[in-house]
């Protein structure tokens, strides 16, 4: 158990750098789950609409987090070395990659929206009107879109700031434009202060500004503090990335990519099984997708906490210390996810009530996030043992334990369950959830290996 528990300092330098990340998963959350009760308050059809969308939008977003990820574990990594010239050729390469897969996906929706939004549309329960719902779901993807180019922007400069060890001032960011975000849905869904009611067209609208705002301030504050971010210093003067660092950076990266992409494709491939039991079962898995969202923010900090001290650790050689401190970190939040699971689960009933919708999808989101809340310290454990084997470059490993498993594993259980059983949503989604706790063991055996402690960008 020693083993397991850190001291006083342990938790502080922890701390120091997971909870500006969880205030600033938090805040967003929270004012998420204020965006999401705004737009239910139009109605079921809305709110589905716009859930199918924003699953079908993960899935860009997962495949962007995994391209930035991969160049990452080099970018924590030279931090740990100090080595400004190394973080400067992996901040290239994450813009490159960035717009690669942004107009990728682009092509994608903007041509396949119809088909793709519709695979989510079935008869099944006794409410939903599918037309309207498409209808609504084609008009938010439209103008959320536009909004997705400054996210790459963003999304590279705050993911340099966090691997180098600055987490407050992409927090900041997030703050001001979840605030900026909830006040224009609030004008714009509406009709406030002297502009027409939006629906969802002001929901998506709204996004965007904020969006751009939140990429404006990272980006200035970047450029104005070039002493204490001395790598951006001629980031943009030339495009050079060594060639033998792209091949290396390509084989971390692309296993990466393929995880995140698959994983997101997955779940929004279990959630269109999931829908073949009707428009309210949508419902339900959107109240409690954003209900979790709020509940989960120590875990998924403990994971960035992970991927950012074990991998500076890692680049500085000292791969014992590396060890210890991800077992305490996953020891920790595996503790948190009890605590935090327990709560979710007693005031489950009260959530789903503050949506504008049926009694029926209340029953179904209630069910959903109790399950949600059992399985909340598996889900941590698992999210720190994730970032613990891709902190040492395994991206192969960690493709085979997170996507690989999810497909050949959750999805066919899934399917099997709603489409040749008779069984509720309730008993296929605890079944499904419950395929995790074999992943756990799996994920302990590899984390005991050892395999993942190594330093991938040598001396500096």
């Amino acid at each position: 158990m020693k083993k397991l528990i850190g001291d006083k300092n342990f938790y502080k330098k922890v701390f120091a750098v997971a909870i500006p990340i969880m205030l600033q998963n938090g805040i967003s959350n929270f004012v998420g789950l204020l965006d999401n009760i705004m737009v239910g308050r139009l109605g079921t059809e809305q709110m589905s609409g716009v859930s199918i969308v924003n699953q079908l939008i993960f899935v860009f977003f997962l495949c962007l987090f995994g391209a930035i990820g991969g160049v990452g574990i080099f970018t924590a990594q030279y931090a740990g070395q100090k080595n400004d010239e190394g973080i400067r050729y992996t901040f290239r390469f994450k813009m490159l990659l960035g717009l690669i897969i942004l107009a990728l996906f682009c092509g994608i929706f903007i041509t396949m929206d119809t088909q793709l939004i519709s695979l989510y549309l079935h008869e099944g329960s006794k409410e939903g009107n599918l037309a309207l719902t498409l209808e609504c779901g084609k008009q938010y993807m439209a103008v959320m879109l536009i909004g997705l180019i400054p996210c790459i922007f963003e999304q590279v400069y705050s993911s340099t700031m966090r691997e180098c060890g600055e987490t407050v001032v992409p927090m900041v960011a997030s703050v001001i434009a979840v605030f900026v975000n909830l006040v224009f849905n609030y004008v714009f869904i509406f009709g406030h202060f002297g502009f027409k009611p939006m629906g969802v067209v002001g929901a998506a609208l709204a996004t965007n500004i904020s969006r751009v705002l939140q990429a404006v301030i990272v980006i200035v504050y970047t450029h104005t503090h070039i002493k204490k971010f001395t790598y951006i210093t001629g980031v943009f003067k030339s495009l050079k990335v060594p060639y033998d660092l792209i091949k290396k950076m390509l084989y971390m990266a692309t296993p990466l990519v393929f995880n995140e992409t698959l994983w997101a494709a997955g779940i929004a491939i279990q959630t269109q099984i999931y829908s073949a039991r009707g428009l309210s079962v949508v419902a339900g898995l959107n109240i409690n997708s954003t209900i979790y969202n709020v509940f989960n923010i120590a875990f998924i900090a403990m994971g960035d906490a992970v991927a950012i001290i074990v991998g500076q650790l890692l680049g500085a050689g000292k791969l014992d210390e590396a060890k210890d401190t991800a077992y305490k970190i996953i020891a920790f939040s595996t503790v948190m996810c009890v605590v935090i699971g327990t709560i979710l689960y007693l005031f489950a009933p009260v959530f789903p009530r503050i949506y504008n919708t049926t009694q029926e999808v209340m029953d179904i989101a209630t069910g959903i996030i109790r399950i949600s809340a059992i399985m909340m310290p598996v889900s941590g454990f698992l999210h720190a043992t994730y970032f613990t084997i891709r902190s040492g470059g395994k991206t192969l490993i960690t493709f085979l334990f997170d996507s690989v498993f999810l497909w050949l594993i959750s999805v066919p259980v899934a399917y099997i369950l709603i489409y040749m059983t008779g069984v509720s949503i309730f008993t296929a989604f605890f079944i499904v959830e419950g395929t995790n706790i074999v992943k756990s063991f799996i994920g302990w055996l590899i984390m005991k290996s050892g395999v993942w402690r190594q330093n991938i960008v040598g001396e500096k």
